[in-house]
């Protein structure tokens, strides 16, 4: 006689006010009124986001190489590996490039600098001399060459987002290949996962401090009149990214069966932590564990998501392109045809190499203007005051593309639990893996 399994059980709904993006919201306006009306005291701040995000660092390594060391060691064809990957960077460089092209559009279309008749020589090149030092570490080769720590342990102790995939996509072949003789080591980390997590959920217990700080600091030091001289700018590079999102990444999500809203609203704590301190990074390790939550096999996931946040960075492909074409319409520098697509070329190969850069954006933004010289490069400067306004955009749209990406590439390997997926945006109880995943999994890998 069989047991009946029990009913899965309603999720606890904790109280609103107990709810992380409930106190994030309360702590990014906090910190913009301090910003506002405290600006001296709120421009001291900053150590406070910088803090935070120093700790969701320290734990994305460990959170990275453990779930793409599992995923891949559970395996049953190791050639899926390479399947899964190259379907995600086929993905990665088409919405990439679409996004550099929406940029490019978009600015034609707006004219955001047109009238303004800036005299590059008269700007001051010294505030953006230090990034366009910077932007020379973003050479094809030198990327090529930053893939590969110099030790095993060193792309962990660098917290070097590609070199960690790097090494862990081979560390997982390798358990791999060894059969039986690596399951103690398989068991071990899968075990060390849960630890990992659990403190992954800690430290966003002080997400709201550092949303906080981060948010006080910026309209303390920046102030939110500074947005008044480049809001055309601004706003057009806002609506662009949500209506990239809402119609382009909507319409993939349409055609996969999936609503990008209800993923939005699924993501609403990640997204508000990403808002609060201008970094997509502080919200990976969630990312990871949610995007497993809602159905999306655990090897897609782990390979996926810690590549896309190098090689799938729509926010700032948009920005690239808007911000150069400003640059250009408010010095009144005239491009051909031929100079923005050398532009585009361009920003396709350093947008790739912006992976672990602090102020990736407006670095590879530099990178690509030295390349591109009918840019003047000094412009740069027109836009570095509001340039950590536009971050926040830039995350954001980074950060609900690769979260859509997963969904996708998770259905085009036939690795996506639906029940879940429709059951976690609907804000339904967790049921269980559907028994015919595995078997679907199994089956794909072996073609």
């Amino acid at each position: 006689m069989h047991a009946i399994p029990a009913p899965s059980a309603a999720p606890v709904r904790l109280p609103f006010y107990r709810q992380l993006y409930f106190q994030v919201v309360v702590a990014i306006v906090l910190g913009v009124l301090l910003g506002h009306f405290e600006p001296q005291y709120a421009a001291q701040l900053k150590p406070l986001g910088d803090a935070f995000i120093k700790l969701v660092k320290m734990i994305i390594a460990p959170v990275i190489f453990l779930t793409i060391v599992t995923g891949i060691a559970g395996m049953t064809h190791l050639r899926s590996v390479g399947r899964v990957f190259a379907k995600a960077m086929a993905y990665f460089m088409f919405f990439s490039t679409l996004a550099l092209i929406v940029g490019l559009v978009v600015a034609h279309v707006v004219q955001p600098g047109a009238g303004m008749n800036i005299n590059p020589a008269e700007l001051d090149q010294s505030a953006v001399r230090s990034y366009v030092e910077k932007s020379h570490q973003l050479t094809l080769v030198g990327f090529a060459m930053d893939i590969i720590p110099s030790t095993l342990m060193s792309a962990f102790v660098e917290g070097n987002i590609l070199q960690v995939l790097f090494v862990a996509v081979l560390f997982g072949l390798a358990l791999a290949m060894v059969g039986d003789k690596g399951k103690p080591v398989q068991e071990f980390l899968d075990a060390l996962t849960t630890p990992v997590f659990k403190l992954v959920h800690l430290l966003m217990k002080t997400a709201p401090i550092g949303a906080f700080g981060a948010i006080a600091f910026t309209i303390g030091k920046y102030g939110v009149g500074s947005l008044v001289n480049l809001a055309w700018l601004v706003g057009s590079f806002y609506l662009t990214s949500l209506l990239f999102v809402l119609v382009v990444l909507g319409l993939v999500a349409r055609l996969c069966g999936f609503s990008v809203i209800k993923l939005a609203r699924y993501l609403k704590a990640e997204l508000l932590l990403v808002l609060g301190t201008s970094s997509s990074e502080s919200a990976l390790p969630s990312l990871m564990e949610k995007m497993e939550k809602a159905g999306c096999s655990k090897s897609v996931v782990g390979l996926v998501v810690p590549t896309g946040y190098s090689f799938n960075l729509d926010g700032t492909n948009i920005y690239m392109t808007l911000a150069a074409l400003f640059i250009a319409q408010a010095t009144n520098t005239e491009l051909t045809l031929g100079h923005q697509i050398a532009l585009l070329l361009v920003a396709m190969l350093s947008s790739k190499g912006a992976a672990g850069v602090t102020g990736a954006g407006f670095i590879t933004l530099a990178a690509t203007l030295a390349v591109v010289p009918e840019v003047p490069v000094a412009g740069m400067a027109l836009i570095l005051g509001v340039d950590r306004f536009m971050s926040e955009c830039r995350s954001l749209t980074n950060f609900m593309g690769n979260a859509v990406a997963t969904v996708v590439v998770s259905r085009w390997e036939n690795a996506l639990d639906r029940q879940r997926l429709a059951a976690a945006l609907n804000g339904d109880a967790e049921p269980a893996p559907s028994p015919d995943l595995a078997a679907a999994h199994v089956t794909a890998s072996a073609r």
